[in-house]
């Protein structure tokens, strides 16, 4: 059954998106990513232009991040105090994120900013949570305890002014750092169309030293809010934003994150990095190797935005 997506301007096949949305909210229930990190990729495989893919995702990000959020929260596993923080910062991001995709895009180097970023950030964060799991796994294996930190043995950054103890999450820390790091989700979130979890989740859990079960719950409560704030603006300012494509991702990807949030609640927390990291890393390759390879079509007419 083919339908007509009216904004990307493409004849696909609804049980093929259906499909897709389903197996990424799958993922983003799992890992507490919003799904962006793939989906995104996933739709410019498919043929939709990537203005339109970033913009749209957020929908299904919003969906499935909401399913996962309320799976958490009846179990009490999401620390809401550490999310309102985090949005604090990421409601700003989110706004300078959209205001810099719309300069981009009128420039016409969107498309190269989107692919570039994505090298980087999937290539160097999923390659950092498989060498941490490994190291973690090992330790296991050969029956070493891990390193305990000393108390009060916190980095530079998380002993800045204005401190704040989060109770959930048992962490005392500055809440600067906690800001920075909302903004740069936000930012990221709606520029490249990722949920930020990919890097919100290790950033928690290295970084801030969250536990991870509390990092998951907690980095879907912070995705569905800069989500839903992305998709408002990038249909104000950008127009890119198509209603059709989202709402089948939306269906799809609330079906698959209930399960997702069950699955991931039953593994190790060195297993639920691990196969992150490898998620996070695969993809980052397949939309290098993308830039490499030669294109099915040599030559392209586009739209020039700057000269509107």
């Amino acid at each position: 059954m083919t339908i007509y997506l009216p904004i990307a301007e493409l004849p696909v096949n609804i049980f093929t998106l259906l499909a897709m949305g389903i197996a990424v909210g799958f993922v983003s229930g799992m890992f507490g990513v919003g799904g962006g990190f793939l989906m995104t990729p996933l739709l410019i495989f498919l043929g939709v232009p990537p203005p339109v893919a970033v913009a749209s995702v957020s929908t299904h990000m919003a969906a499935s991040s909401f399913s996962g959020t309320l799976n958490y929260m009846r179990r009490k596993l999401v620390d809401v105090q550490l999310g309102l923080v985090l949005l604090s910062g990421g409601m700003v991001g989110t706004l300078a994120g959209v205001l810099a995709f719309h300069v981009l895009r009128r420039f016409g180097q969107l498309d190269l900013v989107i692919a570039v970023a994505y090298v980087a950030l999937l290539g160097t964060v999923g390659t950092l949570m498989i060498v941490e799991s490994v190291r973690a796994l090992l330790r296991q294996w050969r029956g070493v305890k891990a390193p305990l930190r000393r108390p009060g043995a916190h980095p530079w950054f998380l002993r800045m002014p204005f401190k704040m103890r989060f109770r959930q999450s048992r962490i005392y820390v500055s809440i600067i750092p906690v800001v920075t790091i909302g903004f740069s989700i936000g930012f990221l979130g709606s520029l490249m169309g990722v949920g930020g979890g990919f890097l919100l989740v290790p950033a928690l859990i290295y970084l801030l030293r969250v536990p991870t079960i509390t990092s998951v719950a907690t980095s879907l409560l912070l995705t569905l809010v800069t989500m839903v704030s992305a998709i408002v603006l990038h249909s104000i300012f950008n127009q890119t934003v198509d209603a059709v494509l989202g709402l089948v991702l939306m269906v799809g990807g609330t079906i698959g994150a209930q399960f997702g949030a069950r699955a991931g609640q039953s593994m190790k927390a060195e297993n639920l990095r691990f196969l992150l990291g490898l998620l996070v890393l695969a993809v980052g390759l397949r939309v290098a190797y993308d830039q490499i390879a030669r294109p099915a079509e040599l030559y392209a007419v586009t739209i020039d935005e700057s000269a509107r």
